[in-house]
């Protein structure tokens, strides 16, 4: 069973006011999460104690929830709480990732939610900041882009075009006519490269190590990085990378630097491949992560490096989810 959350506030105490807010905020969940009236089992209302005119339960009765089990409350007066007030709390059988929402005065309860915030996670390959990035995505609902697969669809490009990663002129030319965009079909991402899917293709360890060195060619970068500012300032999401902080989004409200030992980031991408039925060798990959972190701190065009207000969190000896939560809490505390 998931629970869904919302709010909404009046401008007066009225009957009419109380049933057009409650319609609203209403239709709005049941439409951000594509809900049947047969998947909700119960509604919970509750309102600030400024609101007499109307039963917000009523409205829903009213308005065709006739089977559903429906409560009511009155909030007790608590000083400063937002006023004209109405909440609810739905619970539902559905297998989905609530959405919830804060309407008209109710948004600033939930800034996370209704304001456009955008999080940047850079460091080095194999500290963990992919597999954060989502699990932070997936808490506060919002999305998360992954840049790197851009990058490594640019360095797909140039495979399949049989152009060396290494020849700046001739990358820039390939750029000109290739089209990259990403889609976000619930929740995952999916990477397009002149019209094909390549999600899938573009994690192979091949094309990861490629993709650093054709994102050091400007031409990549700019196109790129353009791509990704838009889709930043249109959507809250959770960008990781290697510049971002510093280049891509340099005015993020929310920056952090994860790092780890290469010992501990080769052993976590060996894990992956082997996962996924690669044969690979733990030492080789090890002398990749070392090369690759030489190239990205040392390349002239936005160079690995922690944001001078980014947080640095060590992940050698944490879990993901931990490093997750330990993020949404400092996130929690400034919102």
């Amino acid at each position: 069973m998931k629970a869904i959350r919302g709010a909404i506030t009046v401008e007066n105490d009225c009957a009419e006011e109380i049933k057009l807010a409650v319609e609203e905020l209403l239709t709005e969940i049941q439409k951000k999460n594509l809900l049947k009236n047969e998947q909700i089992v119960c509604i919970l209302f509750s309102n600030t104690d400024d609101l007499h005119s109307f039963y917000p339960a009523k409205v829903a009765r009213e308005t065709g929830f006739f089977q559903i089990p429906l409560y009511s409350s009155l909030e007790p007066h608590i000083e400063g709480a937002l006023p004209k007030c109405i909440r609810i709390m739905m619970l539902v059988e559905a297998d989905l990732v609530p959405k919830h929402v804060y309407l008209r005065g109710a948004a600033v309860l939930r800034k996370d939610l209704t304001d456009i915030i955008n999080i940047a996670l850079d460091g080095p390959a194999g500290s963990g900041k992919s597999t954060v990035a989502k699990i932070i995505a997936q808490k506060l609902n919002i999305l998360c882009l992954d840049t790197g697969a851009t990058y490594r669809a640019c360095a797909l490009a140039c495979v399949k075009a049989q152009i060396d990663v290494n020849d700046e002129k001739a990358v820039c030319s390939l750029m000109e006519k290739t089209k990259i965009n990403v889609s976000y079909e619930n929740g995952v991402q999916h990477t397009y490269l002149n019209g094909e899917e390549v999600s899938s293709v573009i994690r192979q360890n091949e094309i990861s190590m490629l993709a650093s060195t054709v994102s050091a060619h400007e031409c990549v970068r700019s196109k790129m990085v353009k791509l990704q500012r838009e889709t930043a300032e249109t959507i809250s999401c959770v960008l990781d990378g290697r510049d971002i902080g510093t280049n891509v989004l340099p005015n993020a409200r929310f920056k952090f630097f994860m790092t780890a030992s290469p010992e501990i980031r080769a052993k976590r991408r060996f894990d992956e491949l082997v996962s996924k039925g690669q044969k690979v060798s733990f030492e080789e990959l090890k002398k990749e992560i070392i090369k690759r972190d030489e190239q990205d701190k040392s390349r002239k065009i936005a160079p690995l490096k922690q944001a001078k207000d980014a947080v640095m969190i060590d992940t050698s000896d944490m879990t993901a989810e931990y490093v997750a939560d330990f993020i949404l809490k400092i996130i929690q505390e400034k919102i």
